[in-house]
């Protein structure tokens, strides 16, 4: 189990959803902005299906989503810049035109790593995740080898090879970025940002500091620390490292 990367210059995290990133690698990106890498956030849904309430107004969710994610982003790093795809939720595929926006979003960021779900990870029931990795994985790819997407060249952008790519939600991780309670508080701090998941995805019902948030904390930390100890050490997020020239 390997711990810690150098501190990238530029980061690139890509989720399916607003808040998936927030979950999975809050804390690395914490950590790396604070130690003065460029942050970026790429969210590939819209975050329309995001609420139990049956009556909802979806282009409504969907514009607090945005602005959630938004601050959510600003909590983890003060200058992140959030990238949206802004495909329908549920509704995410794995096409060459979208590979060819994600590809687009990496050569335009020129991050040092890039994060994403891992889409080998087995039984997984949402279709936007799964999207959502192979997207990252094979946007990576494209990214780096000149002749994917010369239509990018009209834009003057060029290829682009990342010194790593961490997946996230993963089996069989190798590695664990090491974080500090100041960057869990962040994380935490960020995910409390997405105040319409409260009920659907953080499990906190009515007052937002009282025992069901301060559970939320507690579980978002419980899982830091387990992830820790796979590297010895106190808190971590784990990954499975890629090298992007394979």
């Amino acid at each position: 189990m390997r711990v810690d990367l150098p501190t990238p210059s530029s980061a690139l995290a890509i989720g399916a959803h607003p808040d998936d990133i927030e979950f999975e690698c809050g804390g690395a990106l914490a950590k790396w902005g604070e130690a003065g890498a460029e942050i970026h956030f790429l969210v590939c849904t819209d975050g329309s299906k995001g609420t139990w309430d049956v009556d909802a107004d979806l282009d409504g969710l969907v514009a607090r989503r945005r602005t959630e994610q938004a601050e959510a982003a600003r909590r983890i790093a003060p200058h992140a810049q959030v990238h949206f795809l802004d495909a329908v939720d549920g509704e995410l595929d794995n096409t060459v035109r979208k590979r060819s926006e994600v590809a687009r979003v990496i050569r335009q960021t020129a991050p040092d790593i890039v994060l994403g779900h891992d889409p080998w990870r087995r039984w997984r029931m949402h279709p936007d995740h799964r999207n959502a990795g192979w997207l990252t994985v094979d946007g990576v790819v494209a990214a780096r080898d000149p002749h994917y997407h010369r239509e990018h060249l009209a834009d003057g952008l060029s290829h682009h090879r990342p010194s790593a790519l961490l997946l996230f939600e993963c089996e069989e991780p190798d590695h664990v970025e090491q974080i500090e309670p100041r960057h869990l508080d962040a994380k935490v701090a960020a995910l409390m940002a997405h105040e319409s998941q409260f009920e659907t995805t953080m499990h906190i019902v009515g007052d937002p500091s009282g025992e069901q948030a301060a559970a939320f904390r507690e579980r978002t930390w419980g899982e830091a620390r387990a992830h820790g100890r796979l590297a010895g050490v106190s808190f971590g997020e784990a990954f499975r490292v890629m090298d992007p020239a394979s």
